[in-house]
């Protein structure tokens, strides 16, 4: 008799576990967005953009603003770079994203180019030698500080390209929303590092 009441203890208490009900999977945390600097977006590009075309050169380089990354300090979580190939007559741009859901390179369209255009011209990377942490610090030393000290949730943009009349490569750096709509833009060479000047359109 006592075996019996055991046996049956036993069994009731393995009907008690068994009637639990499963305990949700855990869902997996999202991996924070990865902020990368001007050169080091750069640099993931330019690897994807040699897959198409040798001989590519960029001719931009552009932060592009998300909810992840106000461009503080120089660094952003997507990066567009434009680059252009001689040989193939033909620019295409590549997206770097540090954010979900579009994570790593992306190519765009391909499209027609022409050298003697002045908003395509393609420079070499070799003058690129400030990244853009350096040219934030400039743009904030001539103004930038002011701004966000008033509008702290004013987006900083970086723009890279080549001055077609001064010879130069330079980065702008925009406080603002874009090009056309902004608070402050400041022209810092990318080759020394030095202020340019503020530019007013």
């Amino acid at each position: 008799m006592k075996k019996l009441l055991m046996a049956m203890f036993a069994l009731a208490l393995l009907t008690a576990c068994s009637s639990e009900p499963p305990k949700p999977a855990e869902k997996p945390q999202p991996k924070p967005a990865e902020l990368l600097t001007a050169r080091s977006g750069l640099q993931k590009l330019y690897i994807s953009a040699h897959g198409w075309a040798p001989d590519a050169r960029p001719y931009r380089l552009e932060s592009v603003p998300n909810a992840d990354s106000k461009g503080r300090e120089g660094k952003s979580a997507a990066w567009r770079a434009s680059f252009a190939s001689a040989t193939m007559r033909a620019t295409k741009p590549y997206v770097w994203s540090g954010s979900d859901p579009d994570r790593g390179v992306n190519p765009g369209l391909q499209d027609t180019y022409n050298p003697n255009n002045a908003s395509t011209h393609a420079f070499d990377i070799g003058f690129l030698k400030i990244d853009s942490d350096k040219a934030y610090e400039v743009a904030q030393q001539h103004g930038g500080d002011k701004v966000l000290a008033k509008s702290a949730d004013t987006p900083v943009l970086y723009i890279l390209e080549w001055d077609v009349v001064a010879n130069e490569l330079v980065y702008h750096v925009i406080y603002g929303n874009s090009r056309d709509d902004y608070k402050l833009k400041i022209a810092v060479n990318a080759t020394s590092g030095e202020f340019i000047r503020v530019e007013k359109s």
